[in-house]
């Protein structure tokens, strides 16, 4: 039975997060607080989970989700070759609102989806987020909205749009903290604003494939040389004709959603 905890509530926090830790267990959906827009989680390993999060998005297999993680050491079980400025970037932005593209470890039995060999990693800044990750490990997580509509950002207007779909909704005020919740048509003000800056790590020179929380002009402070979304790589940096980066079907899903 779908459940809604008021986790501003020390007690129904608690209950909650147990509660949602219980329904990750048995391949369920959670609808969580992150740091950007309100998310649906589900196990990252398990391909019924991950597929049940999909359904209920309405979206397919061609559109992954970004997995969240509770410290920046657990992106070493999750990819493999990570560039050291990846891991800078990691280091200035984590807990925060960047995600990485990388290159996935080969040897992971999971299944997220079309995702050409790569996973798209964020570690959240936010407390309840981080809580529940520490006990459930990496998960994957989109938007809590369904696919085309505004992302949610409570609780209470993600089950709006997920209903039943989800099994316990984790209520914790609105996100960003601060901000009025949105409406529920599409393209509000500001969502942009809200979802995180994702960076693919999988070329040289690294690429913004969505622009967000984290300014480009920051990253450049780190990785001077990183491209923007619409820059062209100098001819030294140019990749081979016709190559293409195997993050391309993760910059399209991204773009597509207001996505973690």
């Amino acid at each position: 039975m779908t459940t809604t905890f008021n986790c501003t509530d020390e007690f129904q926090r608690s209950e909650g997060i147990a509660a949602a830790q219980e329904a990750i267990a048995a391949r369920q959906c959670v609808v969580m607080p992150t740091d950007t827009v309100y998310g649906i989680a589900a196990d990252a390993f398990s391909p019924q989970a991950v597929a049940t999060l999909l359904a209920a998005k309405g979206r397919g297999r061609s559109m992954p989700p970004p997995v969240l993680i509770p410290r920046p050491q657990t992106m070493d079980g999750l990819a493999t070759d990570v560039p050291a400025e990846a891991r800078a970037l990691a280091d200035a932005f984590w807990p925060g609102g960047l995600t990485l593209i990388l290159h996935a470890q080969p040897s992971l039995t999971w299944d997220l989806g079309e995702t050409h060999g790569t996973v798209a990693v964020r570690m959240p800044a936010d407390g309840l987020a981080l809580e529940l990750l520490a006990l459930t490990g990496p998960l994957a997580v989109s938007s809590a909205n369904r696919t085309g509509q505004a992302a949610a950002r409570t609780a209470a207007e993600a089950r709006v749009q997920l209903a039943e779909s989800v099994e316990v909704y984790l209520e914790d005020g609105p996100r960003p903290a601060g901000e009025e919740p949105a409406g529920d048509s599409g393209g509000a003000p500001g969502t942009e604003q809200m979802a995180s800056t994702i960076v693919d790590c999988t070329s040289t020179p690294f690429r913004v494939v969505r622009q967000g929380a984290i300014a480009l002009a920051a990253l450049r402070e780190v990785v001077p040389d990183i491209l923007g979304i619409d820059e062209e790589p100098g001819p030294a940096d140019s990749p081979e004709a016709g190559q293409e980066s195997p993050a391309s079907a993760m910059q399209a899903i991204e773009a597509a959603d207001g996505e973690q």
